[in-house]
């Protein structure tokens, strides 16, 4: 072989493996899995979603141990969410769902809180108790609106 045609072999190997590590990283960042998701399968409603996304983690003390796998409008207005967990999780049936920020303007995810009750959630119950996302926007505008509504409890030229 000669130098040009060896050249050409390298370049042609280094070329194979950028564009297959381009694809790896597409597909991580855009969230494929290849495992299969016959997991614990949950939903909860909510009555704000604050802007969680789909495939939004779900934790359990900082441990993420599942994702957000759709999300959809109930005839009674309130927000279904639906989770895909970990199979291996027995979860009681008193756990709680709180859709909560990483930080303050971070991401929305969904905490999960175990109860104590004996029996186990299956797949495909619903998670009875939840706490919807807190709005900051909303906060903002009730703490001013209530400054300038309630704050002065004399009006002026009372003599008080």
């Amino acid at each position: 072989m000669d130098r040009a045609s060896v050249r050409d072999s390298a370049v042609g190997v280094f070329v194979l493996a950028g564009l297959a590590a381009l694809a790896y990283l597409s597909l991580s960042i855009g969230g494929l899995t290849l495992h299969d998701h016959g997991g614990l399968q949950l939903s909860a409603d909510f009555d704000e979603t604050g802007g969680l996304t789909l495939r939004a983690p779900v934790v359990i003390a900082g441990v993420r141990v599942g994702e957000v796998s759709d999300i959809s409008l109930e005839p009674n207005f309130r927000a279904r969410i639906d989770m895909n967990l970990q199979s291996s999780l027995q979860l009681p049936t008193d756990t709680s769902a709180s859709i909560v920020t990483s930080g303050v303007l971070g991401d929305r995810y969904i905490e999960l809180q175990p109860g104590g009750d004996e029996t186990i959630l299956k797949s495909g119950d619903k998670i009875t108790f939840t706490e919807s996302a807190v709005i900051l926007e909303r906060l903002i505008g009730q703490f001013l609106y209530g400054a300038t509504k309630g704050g002065a409890k004399t009006q002026p030229g009372d003599s008080k």
